[in-house]
């Protein structure tokens, strides 16, 4: 495998994660009162995802548009993925919060999607240093 394809991989994963995240962001953001009835989870813990969630979706696109991917850049956003992972279930297990069914699966369905794209990084990554690594 090439670099650059090792490299398409990985920005193609950057692309669909900020697309994925731009658009909850933005359903999180705008959405948080219907959100608040369907799911019984707190408006303003929706205003507050859902804003933090659209310069993520910026830095990410900022990152697939570089030339070079800095791996360190890439790194950061997969630990930013897993700590969002960590923290939507430490929400669920806290007591701080009673969701309805649906709000539970909410969390845990976005925190596996966020989980599922933090993997495809590390795979993206893994298969950039790789090549890089064989190719030297």
């Amino acid at each position: 495998m090439k670099v650059s394809d090792a490299s398409t991989f990985l920005r193609r994963t950057l692309w669909l994660d900020a697309a994925v995240s731009g658009a909850t962001g933005l359903v999180m953001w705008l959405g948080a009162d219907l959100l608040q009835a369907w799911l019984a989870l707190p408006a303003m813990l929706f205003r507050g995802a859902g804003v933090s969630l659209l310069p993520f979706c910026a830095l990410l696109i900022a990152l697939a548009m570089r030339p070079e991917l800095a791996r360190g850049a890439i790194v950061a956003i997969i630990v930013a993925n897993a700590l969002w992972v960590v923290a939507s279930i430490a929400l669920l297990v806290s007591g701080q919060v009673a969701p309805t069914m649906l709000g539970y699966a909410f969390v845990v369905g976005q925190a596996v999607g966020v989980l599922g794209f933090a993997e495809l990084q590390w795979v993206g990554l893994r298969r950039i240093d790789r090549t890089a690594i064989v190719t030297s």
